[in-house]
């Protein structure tokens, strides 16, 4: 007679893994944008425009206007354009490098991977933004140093803090289009044409247009969001209004479909 002994069925059970947390994950996607060689220069290139962009101010501004807004103002150019393309590159590396499979499958809850890219490519702006804060200031005391013109701090707290939000919502821009097209080139191209042809579309509609004069804050992103960077002036609640709006139609909308098409979409 064979015995068999009973034994727990607390035995069979296997441990549950713990979940990766998305601190880890959000530094693995750090690491991975300097990774390759594109990625690491493209970073590299913030630091360099923005030195070349100091040095230019101090060779050719008059000496009245050497102050620390033109400075952030020359700086700015160079970095709200490299910005949104960091973002980009980010998310469309999974599917121009065909690594997607790969990171969904050590990762199968996309929205963590999606979560974890943001949070890395608005640390990578927020960088960007000290290091140019802190290349105008020292261009602004050589500037005056080597001209003998009076020294100007003429940007206060909350114009910088608008500075840093415009700059965020630039870079949201390309990781929006990013997740909404998937692919490198077709996300530049985007990128491209939604921050320079559509803008000058409808700047000459509202010249030539007295009913799209009056419209035009509130569909033109790239009008509603300049008042960010002027640093003389403060936002007035309309023209918080008009950030809101286009911000939701040509920022939020675009990005939740993306994250849909994202969540949905095959992975190969």
């Amino acid at each position: 007679m064979t015995i068999i002994a009973a034994v727990p069925d607390r035995a069979f059970r296997t441990a549950t893994p713990r979940p990766i947390p998305l601190t880890r994950i959000t530094g693995v996607e750090l690491r991975k944008m300097f990774d390759t060689r594109s990625g690491f220069w493209l970073i590299a290139s913030i630091a360099i425009t923005s030195l070349l962009a100091a040095g230019g101010v101090i060779l050719w501004a008059p000496d009245g206007e050497l102050t620390y807004s033109t400075f952030a103002t020359a700086i700015r150019f160079p970095v709200v354009i490299i910005l949104p393309l960091i973002a980009i590159l980010a998310v469309t590396s999974e599917w121009s490098q065909r690594t997607g499979l790969t990171t969904f499958t050590l990762v199968p809850h996309r929205s963590r991977i999606i979560t974890a890219k943001a949070i890395s490519s608005v640390a990578i702006a927020i960088a960007a933004m000290v290091l140019a804060f802190a290349v105008g200031a020292v261009g602004n005391l050589l500037g005056a140093a080597i001209t003998g013109s009076t020294l100007v701090w003429d940007v206060t707290l909350t114009q910088c803090l608008y500075y840093v939000l415009g700059m965020v919502l630039s870079l949201l821009t390309g990781f929006m289009l990013g997740v909404l097209i998937r692919s490198s080139t077709g996300a530049i191209v985007a990128y491209f044409i939604l921050t320079f042809l559509v803008p000058t579309v409808f700047s000459l509609l509202a010249e030539s247009q007295q009913w799209f004069h009056d419209l035009q804050p509130w569909v033109d992103i790239q009008f509603a969001q300049a008042g960010l960077f002027v640093f003389a002036q403060s936002l007035t609640g309309q023209e918080w209004a008009h950030i809101a709006v286009t911000g939701v139609t040509w920022l939020l909308i675009p990005l939740l479909v993306g994250l849909r098409l994202v969540m949905r979409s095959e992975v190969k």
